[in-house]
């Protein structure tokens, strides 16, 4: 398996480009849901970059300080890179998390309506599709990484891991669960879904309920999902990632309720 596309003396592994591809491909479909909406296209250009980099340095901070358990095999651990400031900046060594760039995402989005004086809520409506297909396009990097598998399996889609890439304790074991192709096949649901209820359902919906519906789906897909996961990140003995998403599945339903009975209550 090739690390990349070879351009002369430039190699673009696959991971980088297609989390890149998933990224354009993500703020495509924004601008399509900002113009379907008769919104300023203008939010576009103004959002793509803060969104671009402060989610990039959300989602590295988060595997700073929750390293799975690969990393920590390697020696990456969170005391490593506060020893070794160069190490937590060189992206190419270690990972991201995706929890990280979703908070850093939505902190962009709130600055971002307060300042220009636009709603949170529609903002993130517009936005939840775009994330879901960036999602979808981003998960095929871990394939060609070698990463994101799951526990041992003889299932007949069981993914051949390389020996270098197994986990330590796993030296022997060859196929394992393709949790990426899972986490994928699962984020194209969540973006049909999204879809349609944006265009069926809309008159039913009230401003942020798409998003929550992206936030709830995305947190049970997660949950279960780190049940069957090998290289987990754990910090005091909990499986930081499932905490998360857990908590956010919890949040999300709860925002959802709260705000349908505050209308009832009206």
């Amino acid at each position: 398996m090739t690390e990349g596309l070879s351009l002369g003396p430039l190699v673009l592994r696959w991971n980088g480009l297609l989390l890149a591809l998933g990224i354009a491909f993500g703020i495509l479909l924004f601008a399509v849901e900002v113009h379907r909406r008769r919104q300023d296209p203008e939010i576009v250009y103004h959002l793509f970059l803060p969104l671009f980099v402060w989610g990039l340095i959300g989602a590295r901070l988060w595997h700073v300080f929750t390293p799975p358990l690969s990393s920590v095999q390697l020696g990456l651990t969170t005391a490593h890179y506060l020893s070794n400031p160069l190490d937590m900046m060189a992206f190419w060594v270690g990972g991201f998390g995706f929890p990280g760039a979703l908070l850093a995402g939505m902190a962009v989005l709130f600055a971002f309506s307060r300042r220009y004086e636009f709603s949170f809520r529609e903002l993130a409506d517009m936005l939840a599709p775009g994330l879901a297909l960036a999602q979808v396009i981003g998960r095929l990097g871990n394939y060609f990484n070698q990463e994101l598998y799951g526990l041992p399996t003889s299932l007949p889609w069981a993914i051949f891991i390389q020996p270098p890439n197994r986990l330590i304790g796993y030296e022997a074991v060859e196929f394992y669960h393709p949790l990426f192709a899972y986490e994928m096949i699962l984020s194209l649901v969540n973006l049909g879904m999204l879809l349609w209820l944006s265009r069926r359902l809309s008159a039913s919906l009230r401003p942020g309920e798409l998003f929550l519906a992206y936030l709830a789906f995305y947190s049970v897909v997660r949950f279960l999902l780190e049940f069957l996961r090998l290289d987990v990140a754990l910090v005091g003995g909990w499986n930081v990632n499932q905490v998360f998403f857990g908590v956010l599945l919890i949040v999300a339903i709860g925002i959802f309720l709260w705000r349908r009975w505050r209308i009832q209550e009206l």
